[in-house]
């Protein structure tokens, strides 16, 4: 699993993700005193080289090579590495690709809902 790293101050305010998931991002700390840039213990882990994705690993999203999915031509020559993301593509074709992935036992990563 990866590692999240914290914004400064996220839990004490709202604007900087308190209880709001989506606004918790990374942001250097550039205080003269801070705590996560001074590496102070029982403080949240700053960004570091140490924190790299090995490069095997590196694009890969569980375990799986992403590839963009326009078509049943472009489904059918995946690998059992890849995983499908489909394409801002009509309803009927979705429903067409989603069946034939089944078929094939490609990941779809961008169904939505529950997985």
């Amino acid at each position: 699993m990866a590692r999240q790293f914290l914004r400064a101050e996220t839990p004490r305010w709202l604007r900087l993700g308190k209880n709001r998931r989506k606004l918790r991002k990374w942001r250097r700390p550039r205080g003269k005193s801070n705590k996560i840039r001074l590496g102070r213990a029982g403080h949240p882990v700053g960004v570091s080289v140490g924190f790299k994705t090995p490069r095997k690993e590196a694009g890969r999203v569980l375990g799986l090579i992403p590839r963009l999915v326009h078509n049943i031509r472009e489904l059918e020559s995946l690998t059992k590495e890849n995983a499908a993301i489909l394409a801002r593509i009509g309803a009927k074709k979705k429903i067409e690709l989603i069946k034939r992935a089944d078929e094939l036992k490609i990941k779809v990563l961008n169904l939505g809902g529950k997985k």
